[in-house]
């Protein structure tokens, strides 16, 4: 039997944990609205879905075991979060309330940030194959699996909207700072693109 008690918390608080995804859906929140953000966040999903799934046929230990593959993977990763935060930091400068409100933001392109930021981080599908098998039931081992990857999709549906809502309210409060959230959000993806690209290949212990 899964241990639901002790495996939702634990997953919560990987959900709600600061990272390119979350930062993501508050920007979108505070451009956007809440709604939109979760529209976008679709595409964080979709990608988790096949993560969860290679993660439990042992990909993750491939990560964890090749230095080279999860170089590539890293270096590719961080090179991708680092052009993003250099891009929210150039559209900054000619962000305006009134514009943001004559222009809407490209529901596309911000589904496929979503989906190419999940990609991107290794550290996704290490978690999958290094947090989940401790609460996998052996005797039903795909059955398990897939319950706890449901779980953990579900909590992140509902980080998701916490973290668009927190957004929101930032920007409804502080609508004219939004271009300095802008440039906040860009710095901070390339903090998060750095310590990806400088944080060393996990063990498999």
């Amino acid at each position: 039997m899964i241990e639901w008690i002790f495996f939702i918390p634990a997953c919560f608080a990987l959900n709600l944990a600061f990272g390119p995804n979350n930062l993501l859906a508050m920007t979108h929140g505070a451009k956007a609205g809440v709604g939109f953000a979760q529209k976008a966040a679709l595409g964080r999903l979709l990608i988790f879905v096949p993560m969860i799934a290679v993660s439990a046929l042992g990909l993750g230990v491939v990560l964890t075991a090749s230095a080279l593959v999860f170089g590539i993977v890293k270096a590719v990763g961080a090179a991708y979060l680092i052009w993003l935060g250099v891009s929210l930091w150039r559209s900054a400068r000619t962000m305006e309330v009134a514009q943001i409100s004559a222009h809407p933001a490209r529901l596309g392109r911000a589904f496929r940030s979503e989906a190419m930021v999940a990609l991107s981080n290794p550290k996704a599908i290490l978690i999958f194959a290094a947090f989940f098998p401790q609460f996998v039931v052996l005797e039903n081992y795909w059955q398990s699996y897939a319950m706890l990857g449901a779980a953990f999709l579900l909590m992140e549906a509902v980080a998701i909207f916490a973290y668009a809502l927190a957004g929101r309210f930032a920007s409804k409060f502080a609508s004219d700072k939004l271009p300095t959230m802008q440039r906040v959000s860009g710095i901070t993806m390339c903090i998060f693109g750095i310590l990806l690209l400088t944080s060393p290949q996990p063990s498999r212990s």
